[in-house]
């Protein structure tokens, strides 16, 4: 009898092991097309609407531009320009995103004429103000994460599989963030972050999805709430364009000194 119930255990650990392999491998096989469907943009640029609300309901909005361009074998480098209101005008982000390593990024203040490398220490830092963190503004790399499937779940209609990714980053500003991918689509609708604590922090919200060369989704509607402190930042995006004919020095350290 004992020797049945150890090789019952036995026999037990080894499927919840299969399980656990197989909810991984389904879990990373769902991210990697998805970032396989948003590859070889090339580059884009876009006009983008931030608008900031507190926990009173009172907002404030700031109009901003916006430059991607995508690195062969690596992570993409982005440019986040502001244009108004005036005080934030010309103040500028540059984010080099890495598939193994920790984002390189750097803000450049006008005010101070001054070019701020950020340290990967403060990337769970608020971006401005907003809701938005310094580490969500970079490409979200397949590599940077654990993955795991958690289901299928209908979400406002649409058929979506829902993922967990674990950040390896031990500097990260999440223990970890659930994710609902279009089923067929494969676009992020929905994305909730849980804190260091690993209790729910924020939930970002994506809609009015446009489909543009055929081929790439993206959402021109963002909303990032906080549910610890009730404030959101919504992102309105126009104006998307791909092949601009950007080059790398388009994206120089230097070059956030000369933005128009």
């Amino acid at each position: 009898m004992r020797i049945s119930l150890i090789l019952i255990s036995i026999l037990f650990v080894f499927a919840s092991n299969s399980m656990l392999g197989e909810e991984a491998n389904k879990g990373l096989e769902i991210a990697i097309e998805s970032d396989k469907r948003s590859n070889g943009f090339i580059d884009s640029s876009a006009k983008m609407r931030m608008i900031l609300t507190n926990r009173h309901g009172e907002s404030s909005s700031r109009e901003l531009r916006v430059r991607a361009m995508e690195v062969e074998n690596d992570g993409d480098k982005s440019m986040t320009i502001f244009d108004t209101p005036a005080d934030v005008k010309g103040t500028a982000l540059l984010t080099f995103s890495h598939k193994r390593k920790n984002d390189d990024q750097w803000l450049y203040l006008p005010a101070l004429a001054k070019i701020k490398r950020m340290s990967s220490s403060n990337k769970s830092g608020p971006f401005m103000g907003s809701e938005f963190a310094f580490e969500d503004l970079g490409s979200q790399e397949v590599e940077k994460y654990t993955w795991s499937f958690l289901g299928e779940e209908e979400l406002d209609g649409v058929a979506t599989y829902r993922v967990q990714r674990v950040p390896l980053d031990k500097k990260s500003g999440y223990t970890k963030q659930i994710v609902w991918i279009h089923k067929t689509e494969y676009y992020a609708i929905k994305i909730d972050f849980y804190d260091r604590k690993k209790s729910l922090l924020k939930t970002l919200n994506n809609s009015k999805f446009q489909l543009h060369n055929d081929r790439f989704w993206r959402a021109l509607f963002m909303v990032m709430e906080n549910h610890q402190t009730g404030k959101r930042t919504d992102l309105i995006w126009s104006d998307i364009v791909f092949g601009n004919g950007y080059k790398v020095r388009d994206f120089a350290k230097n070059s956030l000194k000369r933005i128009k």
